[in-house]
């Protein structure tokens, strides 16, 4: 297990204002026969509540579907935060800074000490609140990289309405300190929420990181071989490296978990983007793609939205990476050793993942 000193650093106020990109476009791209599907997000099951209980949270779609077209339009008129370009206007949807609640119920910034500049990479894996056997089993294995004086990892949860797991959580965060427990309720359609969520807070408080690898916490992650990677890569700027999905159609069936409305986005097809479970990002774009998402249109499709649109809108790189496997793959050794991400991978495999990473012997070509 990994030996960080406990910490407590809850309601940590969040620093400066958010200035929202005026160079956002929205491109319309040529058609192609390849749709969006369920390989490309990685799901959290979110918690569930007691019929007692009363929150006053509420998940994206909920706000989405409460805020009628004209309250939306008036809202847009009535900011004066920013500038949006006429392809993001509200009848098109909700934008982003309308549902998502900055700032964090626990940030732990000691995380990322000197706003990272003496860090190589911060980990930030996204998980449910209730997922505690997934954070225990990365912790006891390659999480234990963190122990490195230039690799930190960190947990990004949202909140939940389960007061008892709520206090779990808050006892899990003195063990080990290295949660980050956000304001939003954490839910599948809020997925998109919790990636803006990683981006404030690197943007706040680890704003000299070179990188940070965003994944979720059913992967197994290679930790030597991303190092690697990275030394190769030291001098690259804004770039997301990943597994690149390219010319995908948004999936118009309403029936589907992963409907989008051409209220939310309108071209026949999403701009190339890295796939949910693991992609890499350079430090410095962090900034510009925080403040360009929360000008964008909301969309629950994590990895579509993140590194398809916003990033593209900023002209943001994407790398296709193959060692970014990002699905499930046979778990002999050799796979392990030569990928950097594999996904769908159960808590207790972690352990033989882990082993089989270590393992000496194995002569792969």
């Amino acid at each position: 297990m990994m030996s960080r000193l406990p910490t407590s650093s809850e309601n940590v106020p969040v620093a400066g204002n958010v200035t929202i990109s005026s160079s956002l476009t929205q491109g319309i791209l040529s058609l192609n026969t390849t749709a969006y599907a369920p390989g490309a997000v990685a799901i959290s099951v979110p918690s569930e509540a007691p019929a007692n209980n009363v929150t006053t949270h509420r998940t994206a779609s909920q706000v989405i579907q409460r805020i009628s077209p004209k309250e939306k339009v008036a809202s847009s008129a009535a900011s004066n935060t920013s500038n949006v370009t006429s392809s993001d206007r509200t009848e098109q949807g909700i934008l982003t800074r309308y549902i998502y609640e900055s700032g964090y119920k626990i940030s732990n910034v000691e995380l990322c000490s000197e706003l990272g500049k003496n860090l190589q990479l911060l980990v930030a894996i996204t998980s449910a609140p209730s997922h505690k056997d997934a954070r225990m089993a990365i912790r006891q294995t390659w999480g234990h990289y963190s122990q490195r004086s230039d690799v930190n990892i960190a947990f990004l949860v949202g909140s939940t309405k389960d007061l008892h797991l709520a206090e779990e959580l808050r006892d899990e965060n003195k063990l080990y300190g290295d949660l980050i427990i956000a304001h939003f309720l954490d839910s599948y359609n809020n997925l998109t929420l919790k990636t803006v969520s990683l981006l404030e807070w690197v943007n706040n408080y680890c704003n000299q990181i070179n990188f940070v690898l965003k994944t979720d916490d059913d992967m197994f992650i290679n930790i030597p071989k991303l190092l690697s990677f990275i030394q190769k890569h030291a001098k690259e700027k804004q770039t997301i490296f990943g597994r690149l999905a390219k010319r995908w159609k948004p999936i118009r069936n309403k029936k589907s978990k992963y409907y989008v409305p051409s209220n939310q986005y309108q071209p026949a097809t999403f701009p190339d983007f890295t796939t949910g479970p693991a992609y890499l990002m350079t430090g410095d774009m962090i900034h510009d793609l925080y403040t360009a998402a929360l000008g964008k249109t909301y969309l629950k499709l994590e990895d579509v939205f993140i590194t398809g649109i916003v990033a593209e809108d900023i002209k943001i790189k994407r790398t296709h990476v193959n060692e970014f496997f990002n699905k499930r793959i046979a778990l002999n050794a050799c796979n392990i050793q030569k990928g950097i991400s594999i996904h769908m991978v159960k808590f207790h495999e972690q352990f033989d993942l882990w082993k089989k990473l270590l393992d000496g012997k194995t002569k792969c070509k």
